[in-house]
């Protein structure tokens, strides 16, 4: 009887200890870079990323969507810092029911662009030297919104400068690029777009 009554009021702190530990500890955001990421001893610095076809937390449109035409939306973005070598632009959606669900890898994108048209071409290199990588349809182009009917997803559009060229080929994944550009990320932006089927 003893023990009985010892386990209840222990049980009951335990519960009380796990449930304040999960109030302190901060879930993960998408918005968040590991801080291995950034160059060493620069600070990471703020890119201010656009699109004149979408505002932040605002719908895809429809063309640009897998119930459209299926472009890219056009893109541009503030003034990287001067050590800036490229630039890598991720999109993904993080609410796919069966994991994150990439949609776009383009890297090695010039330090001096400042943006993409709409329309990206479906190239392994472009004329300007940017590589795509693989999305998670297994083709090197962009992929654009198709959650499935009855949902609205996000979709992350995150752009890294980088003091670097990476040294990969055309058809990398994201876990590759992003493995090559850890510790090499000067600065960050992201824009985030809805859509609902």
């Amino acid at each position: 009887m003893r023990r009985r009554r010892l386990f209840v009021p222990i049980a009951l702190s335990l519960g009380l200890l796990l449930v304040g530990g999960c109030a302190l500890i901060p879930s993960p955001s998408a918005t968040t870079i590991p801080s291995e990421m950034t160059g060493e001893g620069v600070a990471l610095a703020t890119l201010e990323l656009t699109s004149e076809a979408f505002g932040p937390q605002e719908a895809i449109p429809e063309r640009f969507t897998c119930d459209g035409e299926e472009i890219s939306p056009p893109l541009s973005w503030s003034a990287p810092p001067d050590a800036t070598r490229s630039f890598v632009l991720i999109v993904d959606d993080p609410d796919a029911p069966m994991g994150t669900w990439v949609h776009w890898v383009l890297f090695n994108v010039p330090a001096d662009a400042r943006a993409l048209p709409e329309n990206v071409p479906a190239e392994d290199q472009l004329p300007d030297g940017s590589l795509h990588g693989n999305n998670s349809w297994r083709r090197s182009d962009y992929g654009g919104p198709c959650p499935p009917s009855g949902s609205s997803h996000r979709y992350v559009f995150k752009l890294y400068a980088l003091d670097t060229q990476l040294d990969l080929e055309a058809g990398a994944t994201k876990k590759q690029v992003l493995d090559a550009i850890d510790g090499h990320v000067l600065a960050y932006g992201e824009l985030v777009g809805t859509y609902s089927r």
